[in-house]
């Protein structure tokens, strides 16, 4: 395949300049000016892995779509699984149909890669390197190069990436770049709030030379927030919505479902509500959040460790 032939420094050429701007040693790979997404409204979904963040990501675009919006969502995974309840099936990665035509792009049509999910949400899969090869940021670069050759982002208004677990890497904090607010998803334990951390540096490193800002924390999984409040209350980061763990939410991705198509109930019906909340929220303009990551160590210490 052709990311495992080309040296990461090439890649970094033909994505951009190298740069150290975007912290200490940094060699992340940099924006392609052309390839700006446009007027859309662009959310890049971070969290640790398995947190939840794909079953998040498909939810929010149904309620945008409920909403009237035109919805596109690219997961950013080599699992290629976040489109899996919008579209009841796994989905061909771009990188896989890239390889089909010996990554001769020119020779794709939308529908090879772009495919319709639930009520009109519009599905991508990037897909990822093969393990221990190639770069993420280049994966995500040619997914975003693809969708504006065919004039693919012209007509949405909201994209969203939904991105690999806590990894930070230049690579898969490539969606920083085109993002304009980050959300993190995260649990009330230490792993998911100390995950969560190193994403608040990765966009706080983005932030530096992109419009990317911290839009809020959503709480998942969780029936109380008091460990993520009190972090949230020491770096600056506040709640933009909180799901409970509910045996449905579960149930939903085995049955391939979005929330808004399992049988009703009032639990059920009361997280929706938080759906169409969060995203009338975020269309509004989710207020930028500069928060200041802590310490390892003094995450240890405030959550209550020895």
């Amino acid at each position: 395949m052709m990311e495992t032939s080309v040296p990461l420094t090439d890649l970094r050429r033909a994505s951009g300049r190298a740069s150290r701007t975007d912290g200490e040693g940094s060699v992340q790979v940099q924006l392609d000016p052309s390839l700006k997404i446009g007027n859309a409204k662009v959310f890049a979904i971070y969290g640790k892995g398995g947190i939840g963040k794909s079953t998040t990501s498909s939810n929010l675009s149904a309620a945008f779509s409920h909403m009237g919006k035109r919805v596109l969502q690219i997961g950013c995974d080599p699992k290629h699984d976040s489109t899996f309840t919008l579209t009841k099936k796994m989905l061909p990665t771009v990188i896989d149909v890239l390889e089909t035509v010996d990554f001769h792009a020119e020779e794709l049509r939308p529908e090879d890669f772009v495919f319709p999910g639930y009520n009109g949400v519009m599905c991508v899969e990037a897909g990822g390197p093969p393990a221990g090869t190639g770069c993420g940021g280049y994966v995500v670069g040619q997914t975003v190069k693809l969708l504006k050759e065919h004039h693919l982002l012209e007509d949405t208004d909201v994209v969203i990436f939904d991105v690999l677990g806590d990894v930070v890497c230049g690579g898969f904090a490539a969606p920083l770049q085109h993002a304009d607010r980050a959300l993190i998803v995260t649990a009330n334990d230490f792993d998911s709030i100390f995950a969560m951390n190193r994403i608040v540096q990765a966009i706080g490193a983005k932030a530096k030379n992109y419009n990317v800002r911290l839009g809020g924390v959503i709480a998942n999984r969780s029936a109380g927030t008091d460990q993520i409040d009190k972090y949230n209350a020491q770096i600056g980061l506040k709640l933009a919505a909180h799901f409970p763990d509910l045996d449905a939410i579960r149930r939903s991705r085995l049955k391939k479902s979005t929330l808004f198509e399992m049988e009703e109930s009032p639990e059920l019906e009361a997280v929706k509500k938080e759906y169409m909340r969060l995203a009338a929220a975020l269309w509004l303009g989710a207020e930028p959040m500069a928060a200041v990551p802590m310490k390892d160590r003094d995450i240890f210490d405030l959550l209550g460790f020895d």
